[in-house]
């Protein structure tokens, strides 16, 4: 089996270096304090098809003391799938390295093809996230694959993540939910418009109208990982958040994505072939 574990400082998902930029330099813009990631993988047991960054450093609003969150999927070989045990089809750990927290979950494959086919937007930030650790040919296949799972019905998945972190967000107080909060509905607008996932805030501040002063409370967020949502007023804040909602609605109903994904053949025949060369 190609497993092409090109790491950071090499290819990106698509097999290029976009701008003239490494893997490596992305992440070192992104805000992480390590970007040689490599030893932090080094001791998975199967292979890893792609590991990328995902959560505040893709959001583009990390603070100084954010934890880096590894994102990817892992192949099982045949005889995990075929015997009596239970695969570990989901994994996780979290470490410190220098005095960065650092967190791990991967998917076997199978499990994170039938993700990609349930609206879960989450898991295709993953798989389109610029912030490559790790990729191979598996890893690109599966980005071709993607914009066949894009539906009308992803909307759901960003509706309802906005309002979980909205209720967290009035539960605590904090910056952190609330900027997950709009990210969510923005995220959603603009996949619902464009057919693009695009999870990077500032960028999407460009792309979608949005409050005024969100940059200035991304830039509040750089000081501190859970500090204080100062700023609008919580009735101004809870307007917002109720008119892109309903912005979000609206682009759901007017977009041009499919009711249903269009590439579970594909997926399937990728997963089979992909399980065999192992």
């Amino acid at each position: 089996m190609r497993t092409d574990e090109d790491t950071a400082d090499d290819r990106t998902a698509d097999g290029g270096t976009a701008h003239g930029r490494t893997a490596e330099d992305r992440l070192r813009a992104a805000g992480l304090p390590v970007t040689d990631l490599g030893p932090v993988l080094a001791e998975e047991s199967d292979p890893l098809l792609f590991v990328t960054v995902s959560g505040a450093h893709l959001y583009g609003f990390p603070s100084r003391d954010s934890d880096v969150d590894l994102r990817g999927v892992h192949l099982l070989p045949v005889a995990a799938l075929t015997g009596l045990d239970e695969p570990a089809e989901t994994r996780s750990w979290m470490a410190d390295r220098d005095g960065t927290e650092m967190d791990l979950v991967t998917h076997d494959l199978r499990k994170f093809a039938r993700l990609m086919l349930r609206h879960n937007g989450y898991v295709l930030e993953q798989l389109l996230s610029p912030l490559v650790v790790r990729t191979s040919e598996t890893h690109r296949e599966l980005t071709a694959l993607a914009p066949g799972v894009l539906t009308g019905h992803h909307a759901h998945h960003y509706e309802g993540f906005a309002r979980t972190q909205w209720r967290l967000f009035e539960k605590t107080g904090e910056l952190k939910p609330l900027l997950y909060t709009f990210r969510a509905l923005l995220t959603g607008i603009h996949l619902m418009r464009s057919g693009e996932i695009q999870a990077h805030l500032p960028t999407l501040l460009g792309e979608v109208a949005a409050p005024g002063y969100l940059p200035e409370l991304i830039a509040a967020k750089a000081a501190a990982e859970h500090g204080r949502a100062d700023g609008p007023g919580p009735e101004r804040l809870r307007a917002d958040v109720e008119a892109l909602g309903a912005v979000l609605e609206e682009a759901r109903s007017d977009t041009a994505l499919s009711d249903a994904p269009v590439a579970y053949e594909a997926l399937h025949e990728l997963v089979v072939r992909v399980r065999l060369e192992c």
